[in-house]
């Protein structure tokens, strides 16, 4: 079968079905993973049938990869953006409240990624690897060095790394368990605060 996606360039009721699909999909493999979701629930949460889904895309898996491909690209650039020349301090907690703010704006996304990493990341493995390591290297060895000029407390850089994503990304993550024990406030709010305060206080020479 020849897909939409070959071939000319598609139209803009090809470019909304594909936009539909994806977006459905998000919202189902978000909410039961790569192996618990199916086409026909695809289809079902886009208002599109099954055939109609197979026209856009050869399988589940295609889409599941087309997700995460865009999903690299967004989750990584706030890392993109840390500027070596700018004040370590401030870049670092820039980087956080960014991170915090995709967590509000993008929680789908950052549990579609949770479910491919706990699952062994079979389909995320390679841009792990091309992708994401180089950008955690560079991070790390800007930190590295700003932590020996003097302007940052000393820490490991990697584990801080992974510390600002798992306390910003907690709170998509577990959106549902936040909601309960913060009986509904805004968590957000307090979290930016906190995190603030955390890192402030933790990078501070």
């Amino acid at each position: 079968m020849q897909h939409a996606t070959s071939g000319n360039r598609p139209s803009r009721i090809q470019v909304r079905n594909r936009a539909r699909i994806l977006s459905a999909a998000l919202e189902v493999f978000a909410a039961h993973g790569f192996r618990g979701a199916t086409l026909d629930q695809i289809a079902e949460e886009a208002g599109l049938s099954k055939p109609n889904i197979l026209y856009y895309f050869a399988n589940k898996e295609e889409i599941h990869v087309t997700l995460l491909g865009r999903l690299m690209e967004t989750w990584l650039a706030p890392m993109h953006d840390i500027d070596p020349e700018g004040e370590p301090l401030d870049e670092i907690l820039r980087y956080v409240g960014r991170k915090l703010e995709m967590s509000r704006e993008y929680p789908r996304e950052s549990r579609l990624f949770a479910n491919e990493i706990l699952q062994g990341a079979p389909r995320m493995g390679p841009h792990l690897q091309s992708g994401l390591k180089p950008l955690v290297d560079r991070t790390a060895s800007l930190f590295e060095r700003w932590m020996e000029e003097g302007r940052l407390a000393r820490v490991d850089p990697r584990h801080l790394i992974f510390s600002i994503w798992a306390t910003t990304q907690h709170y998509a993550d577990f959106e549902a368990q936040v909601s309960v024990l913060t009986e509904g406030a805004d968590s957000f709010g307090g979290a930016a605060q906190f995190l603030d305060t955390l890192y402030r206080r933790m990078l501070t020479p």
